[in-house]
């Protein structure tokens, strides 16, 4: 099996299962449907998953991203392990065909993972045009909806399946990652998980395992090739230098989080009910990353407060976790 498709206009890495001690076999027979998994997050959850011997089903609006990430996966895996759905999530009729089409393939879904989202309804609240607002919550949380009313049913019935979310923070934190509008759309679609859990009642009874794993952090880049600040204003003191080194050493990458997605799915029953941060899955993993991002890095903002990190995370700390 390949390492790496280099030949590719993806932006992706080696992955990290092996670096986890998840083997390649992990996942053998399992099939899994990956919502958003033509790029960044959701690339490296289906990368990730197939690695570890899953078949893969990516459900993505991009067609280009989604078809060379299907090529990818299955070159990098030598197997014909990988299939694109172009997917609207927010369309009843889209979702019955990605399933269509997934249990034509493969005859079943065993794990559902709602990735997708738009980066770009990310502006403040007073703002943004309120049809921001509406999109975000019909792609988090109507998409949510319809996908976990289609593929959860025949879990269910086989008692069998794991149904995750890739959440995040729940509230504007600047300067975090994350507007208002986009932390409303993920808030609202993380309820609906955590909801989820509650309403099936103990996966060892169902089969069923539902879990929320928040990604926070994720970005690839080289601090050397970061563009210099704007000048000041006239009047306006001289801004100090921002530590782009120290930024990166924070950073994680999609196959990082891949591989905690991976250790998770592997540990479901357990963390039925509960929400996940990718750190606390990477001390649990004990994953050798040559920068721990459990360090904190100089330069770099530490949410230490209550405030500022627990109560924008608290749906993700709902549940028991990893003890």
């Amino acid at each position: 099996m390949a390492e790496t498709v280099i030949s590719t206009f993806l932006n992706i890495g080696r992955l990290e299962l092996e670096r986890a001690g998840i083997r390649r076999d992990a996942l053998k027979e399992e099939v899994a449907v990956v919502t958003g998994g033509a790029s960044n997050i959701g690339l490296g959850y289906a990368r990730s998953l197939a690695g570890a011997g899953a078949n893969v089903v990516i459900a993505d609006i991009n067609a280009e991203a989604g078809a060379e990430a299907a090529r990818v996966i299955n070159e990098e895996n030598g197997r014909d392990c990988a299939l694109f759905v172009k997917t609207d999530v927010t369309s009843d009729e889209d979702i019955k065909a990605l399933a269509a089409k997934a249990f034509a393939r493969f005859g079943k879904v065993d794990i559902l993972i709602n990735n997708a989202m738009n980066m770009r309804l990310n502006g403040k609240i007073l703002e943004s045009p309120i049809s921001d607002l509406d999109r975000s919550y019909a792609i988090s949380g109507r998409g949510v909806a319809l996908a976990v009313k289609e593929f959860v049913p025949a879990m269910l019935g086989r008692k069998h399946g794991i149904v995750t979310y890739s959440a995040t923070q729940f509230h504007y934190a600047p300067p975090m990652i994350g507007g208002t509008v986009y932390c409303a759309g993920k808030a609202a679609a993380t309820s609906l998980i955590m909801s989820l859990a509650n309403e099936l009642g103990p996966a060892g009874e169902t089969g069923v395992s539902v879990f929320c794993l928040c990604p926070a952090g994720v970005m690839r880049f080289d601090p050397s090739k970061m563009p210099p600040p704007p000048p000041p204003e006239p009047g306006e003191p001289e801004r100090p230098e921002f530590d782009f080194e120290a930024l990166a050493k924070m950073m994680t990458t999609p196959e990082q989080n891949g591989a905690a997605l991976v250790f998770s799915l592997l540990r479901a029953e357990e963390l039925h009910g509960s929400g996940l941060i990718h750190i606390d899955v990477f001390k649990a993993m004990g994953h050798p990353f040559s920068e721990s991002p459990t360090v904190a890095a100089e330069g770099v903002p530490q949410f230490r407060r209550l405030s500022d990190m627990d109560l924008a995370m608290v749906f993700c700390y709902m549940g028991a976790g990893f003890e």
